[in-house]
């Protein structure tokens, strides 16, 4: 989990957003699950894997519960207009958590996640952690 630190980015001691934030400080972390195959029970899986992102400490994001809520998934073009939109907001997030197995939508989101060198974290469908070797 990432921690506030007590130093400014020019690596200046400067304690005073540390005070402000410490024990409020909630990491945004992206969280990727499989959705359209089965989107009733997918949806549900991804609820719950957010509830766990939650109860860690986090605070999840995850564009296949929001845009598929006035984007059609079944029109290509809208469907594509939400993985851009998703990417962008995997921009703005801290770590990449993946749960499930790998879809075609979620290994654009781990290339992405890779290029930017951004932390992933892989889990299984009940949310214990997957440590590759």
């Amino acid at each position: 989990m990432t921690t506030i630190s007590r130093f400014n980015h020019e690596g200046y001691y400067d304690p005073t957003p540390y005070q402000a934030l410490k024990g409020k400080y909630r990491p945004l972390v992206y969280i990727a699950s499989p959705f359209s195959s089965e989107v009733g029970e997918n949806t549900q899986m991804a609820r719950n894997y957010c509830r766990f992102a939650v109860d860690e400490g986090y605070i999840p994001l995850a564009p296949h519960l929001h845009y598929p809520q006035f984007l059609n998934d079944n029109d290509p073009k809208e469907r594509e207009l939400g993985l851009h939109f998703a990417l962008v907001l995997l921009g703005k997030c801290e770590e990449l958590w993946v749960f499930d197995r790998v879809s075609v939508g979620m290994a654009d989101e781990i290339a992405k996640a890779e290029r930017r060198n951004m932390p992933i974290r892989y889990f299984n469908n009940s949310c214990k952690e997957v440590v590759s070797e």
